[in-house]
Formats: structure tokens, C-alpha cells, sequence
């Protein structure tokens, strides 16, 4: 993660402390104390079982749910957080092995001990939802339990990015008494053992968060209590924030509303944080529709669309173009489309189409959810519409969904042509390759590459040095490239908006691009 302001905020504030003596120091305690700090998003769950989820209601499960191992305030490595220890004790990377802290116990009271690490993580593998977390955990073969507090990990593979795949909010700790082994938990109540408690969850509204006074772990709470807000415009969670209704806003912000925060920050009591993040924005091709299962009709959708026209006039450049689904930042990253299909051109897009035969204009019904990636979705698939029409060669439907249903959709095949956002599980270049491909992947529509799955992936994941990489990723992103199935459109930046009386919201992004609630704090001062 990268904040622009960074370095000079934190130069500043040194400075300020030194110059003032302390008069305006800032910490949690304050006359605030004990009053939520209220949080506005977008992204509300889908779910509120960790088994049936790989999508952002992980953003909720990490701060109310415990996991083997997490990331401390900065860092880029997983550090153990539920467990005391944890680390390869082979020298292929196929055992791993964890010890629990004492005295664990979730929110309710009962006791969190190794058979519940086993049981939360056994429970997504038997449940298996498709398009769920299970997918992850294709390397595990079985897990072995020793006394109360010991845990050993055997993989039927290497695999170096075992310890990150721990780390997810997926493998969220839950209690046995609760969940049920074969189901998914349906009575709307959680029970974790992360630095909060769910005291309430009203679905489309809020959840509130209460401090965990039983937790014991990596994160370092700086306030009693979050509610999350949940909203379905964007305009509306600014005018919230602008008005005081809300202290805080995270992902969902229009890039409108963006510049004009930034432009006017100080005037209405603001501040906004940007990170340069690996969120990713991608179209996927659905392989049994009769037209987007046609590679020269998928090739001649990549050499028309013109990702800097879409980053620059719908979101006014708080996007940039991606040629590759690897984003910039991480090891393997390419420009591949550009290198390909090099700028915009309709004359090249027709000849692809010609050369297979096509030569009216294609039908094809592009999707999209409605409510998950902000308000500039809508404006940003109707200008794909618009540059896919604009060539001739195509006629676009467009179609949209609430998230829960639009989910419900894509797993079953329902559209040609589809929108998805990424957010990665964790920040290396195997998230970004391996959760698409496969039987069984994060798109619920399986993607068969025998090259990428039973070869390159496998290789690259007994490298224990994640810079050595690249060029397994390299090779799998060009057979990627050369199916088209999957179109990168832009990368992003995330946003925190926030009243100049909070503080912490600069560290409050995790590497997997989550806010970790506790980093919030009211701000005093005199």
C-alpha cells in the first residue's frame, strides 16, 4: 500500500508535536470515548458465514473474526495472530505447523482451541459452495490436530503461499457450537473471536461492532465501538459524510464525489487518503454462450475497448488502464493486451470477425451489479456499450443486478458477458492468476488450463522467495491473453474519506485492501 501524502503527513506531525509540546496530541482517549465511530461503504455482505464466502464480506469477518494469522499495522508478511507461531517445518514447503495462543476464546465465551481451527477450516471444504472459499484450499490435504493448542498443516503440494491463504478472512475461526459442520449458519448471528463482537446486523443497513474485551492477537484496538453503515449510492454516502451522519467512508465513493473531496477538504472538515492499491476491474467471458464462447469475438471486444477513455471520462482518472490481470506493483505484471492488440481500432477488430466468418453485427448482453463498485459502474458499462457500438460491429444489451442475486447468476452461467472487481486475498501474484482458473474457481464458471494449474502455478509455489516468480506468471498470463476470456479494464486506487476528527484512517487499509476498523481513533486535541 502506498499513500501519496504519506511521508509528508508524517513529517508534518512530528514537526507539529515538537513545535506545540503536545498541546495537540492525538490518541484514543478523549472525551469521545465509547462513541461508535460510524463508517460508511458500499459494500455491504453477502453472507454471514465465512464458509460461503470469497467476496467483500470479508471486509466484516476480519474485524469480528480471529484467523491463524493476519497483517500488523504496515506490514506485507503474515504475522501470526490467533496463534502464537507458525512456520514450515520441511524443507519442501508441504508441512506446516501453527501453535495456538492460551487462553483463546470467542466473543460468547467458549473456548477456541485447535479442534476449532481444524472444524472452521474441515467445514468449507465439506459445505463447498460454489464460487466460495473452498477454492483456495487445494493444496491442503488434511489437517492434524495436536493437544489443544497444535496444529499441523500437510499439503499434497509445495506451496509458499500457504501462510498467506491462512491470513484470509476465509479461514475465519468460528465456533463449533454454532456453526454447523455440513450447513451454512442461518440464524443471522456471527460469533467470532476478533478484536470485535457483531452486537447487531440489520441486513441493507448497519452492523454494529463492540469492542472484544477477550481478544488476544496481533491488532491493537484504538476505539470501544464501529458501526458500518451500509449504502446503496454513492451520492447519498457523501452527503452522509459531508452532513456528519457518518465519521467515515470506504469503498463505494464516485470519482465525483473523490475530486471534489479533494479539491474542497479543508473547507467542510475533511480529509481523504489515497492508497495505491491491486484492485482490479475485469470482464469474464462466459464459454457456453454461443457468442462470447467465439474467440474471435472476444479478441475483437479487446481490440475495441479503450481502457484510458474509460478511465479518464467516467472515472475521471482515479483509475488507470491494466493490460494484464496482474496489476502493477506485484511480480509478473505485463502489459500484455496492449502488446497485442495495441490502441483501439475498429477496421482491426473487423477483420478478426471476418477472418472467422462473422459478418453481422454481434449480438451480446453485457452485466453488471448494481449495487457493489460504486455508482460509476453503470456509467462505466454503458460506455463500454457505447465503444462496442460505436465500431459497428456489435448490438449491447445492457443488465444489471444487486449484488446478491447478480452472484446467484454468474455461478449458474446466466451471462454471456459479465463485470467483475478483485480485491486480492492477499498480496501476491498467485491471487491474481490462480482464484480464475480451474474446476472449481472464485468466477463460478470453470476455466480448465491444465498448463497453469498442474504446472506453472505448482512451480512457482515451491519458490519460497515470492520476487523469483515472474516468469511462471509471465508465461500464465500469456495463455490467458491468448483465450481472452478474461479482459482486464483498469486498476484502482482506494479512497478513505473521513472527518478531520478521526485519525488512523492512513494505516487503516489492509494489503488485501480491508479496513481494519481498529486503526480508527477520535482525534483530541486543546
Amino acid at each position: 500500500m502506498f499513500n501519496r501524502n504519506r511521508g509528508l503527513r508524517q513529517l508534518a506531525t512530528a514537526a507539529s508535536i515538537s513545535m506545540v509540546a503536545g498541546c495537540g496530541v492525538f490518541s484514543s482517549d478523549s472525551s469521545n470515548d465509547g462513541k461508535p465511530i460510524v463508517v460508511g461503504t458500499t459494500s455491504e455482505p453477502s453472507t454471514l458465514d465465512p464458509a460461503a464466502s470469497w467476496d467483500n464480506s470479508w471486509e466484516l469477518f476480519r474485524n469480528v473474526h480471529q484467523t491463524l494469522l493476519n497483517f500488523d499495522t504496515g506490514g506485507s508478511e503474515p504475522k501470526p495472530d490467533a496463534a502464537k507461531s507458525c512456520e514450515f517445518t520441511d524443507s519442501s514447503s508441504t508441512v506446516y505447523s501453527c501453535e495456538l495462543r492460551e487462553g483463546l476464546k470467542f466473543s460468547d465465551g467458549h473456548e477456541l482451541d485447535a479442534q476449532a481451527v481444524k472444524y472452521s477450516i474441515d467445514r468449507i471444504r465439506t459445505i463447498n459452495v460454489n464460487g466460495g472459499p473452498a477454492g483456495l484450499l487445494t493444496s491442503l490435504d488434511r489437517i492434524e490436530v495436536k493437544g489443544d493448542r497444535g496444529l499441523v498443516f500437510h499439503l499434497n503440494q509445495a506451496d509458499a503461499t500457504f501462510p498467506f491463504v491462512l491470513s484470509t478472512p476465509a479461514m475465519s475461526i468460528v465456533d463449533p457450537e454454532e456453526y454447523p459442520a455440513k450447513s451454512l449458519r442461518q440464524d443471522g448471528k456471527v460469533n467470532g473471536s476478533g478484536p470485535y463482537a457483531l452486537e447487531s446486523y440489520e441486513e441493507g443497513d448497519k452492523a454494529v461492532l463492540v469492542r472484544n474485551d477477550s481478544y488476544k492477537g496481533i491488532a491493537d484496538p484504538q476505539n470501544d465501538a464501529v458501526t458500518i453503515r451500509y449504502f446503496q449510492k454513492s451520492s447519498v454516502m457523501a452527503d452522509a459524510l459531508r452532513d456528519k451522519a457518518i465519521d467515515v467512508v470506504y469503498r463505494g465513493l464516485s470519482a465525483a464525489d473523490v475530486v471534489d473531496i479533494e479539491d474542497n477538504e479543508k473547507e467542510e472538515g475533511l480529509q481523504l487518503v489515497e492508497n495505491a492499491t491491486t484492485e482490479i476491474s475485469y470482464l469474464v467471458f462466459n464459454p457456453k454462450d454461443p457468442w462470447s464462447s467465439k474467440l474471435s469475438v472476444r479478441k475483437a471486444i479487446a481490440q475495441i475497448v479503450d481502457r484510458p477513455a474509460l478511465a479518464h471520462n467516467i472515472y475521471k482518472d482515479t483509475v488507470e488502464p491494466l493490460y494484464s490481470m496482474i496489476p502493477k506493483g506485484l511480480v509478473g505484471h505485463t502489459t500484455g493486451f496492449f502488446d497485442n492488440f495495441g490502441n483501439p481500432s475498429s477496421s482491426k477488430a473487423r477483420q478478426i470477425l471476418l477472418e472467422d466468418g462473422i459478418t453481422e453485427r454481434v449480438p451480446l448482453t453485457l452485466w453488471y451489479t448494481s449495487d457493489r463498485y460504486g455508482s460509476q459502474t453503470k456509467p462505466a458499462f454503458e460506455e463500454l456499450k457505447r465503444q462496442l457500438e460505436a465500431s459497428g460491429l456489435f448490438s449491447v444489451t445492457l443488465q444489471s443486478r444487486p449484488w446478491k442475486t447478480y452472484v446467484d447468476g454468474y455461478q449458474k452461467g446466466e451471462y454471456p458477458v459479465f463485470g467483475r472487481g478483485w480485491f486480492p486475498d492477499f498480496p501476491d501474484a498467485d491471487n491474481f492468476i490462480a482464484p480464475f482458473v480451474g474446476e472449481q474457481n472464485a468466477l463460478g464458471t470453470p476455466y480448465t488450463s491444465p498448463e497453469i494449474t498442474g504446472e506453472l502455478l505448482p512451480e512457482s509455489r515451491r519458490e519460497s522467495d515470492r520476487g523469483a516468480v515472474g516468469e511462471q506468471f509471465e508465461e500464465a498470463q500469456q495463455i490467458l491473453l491468448d483465450d481472452a476470456r478474461l479482459l482486464p479494464l483498469w486498476q484502482g486506487k482506494q479512497h478513505v474519506a473521513a472527518s478531520e476528527e478521526i485519525g488512523g484512517s492512513e494505516v487503516s487499509i489492509d494489503p488485501a485492501t480491508m479496513m481494519v476498523m481498529w486503526e480508527l481513533y477520535w482525534k483530541t486535541s486543546w
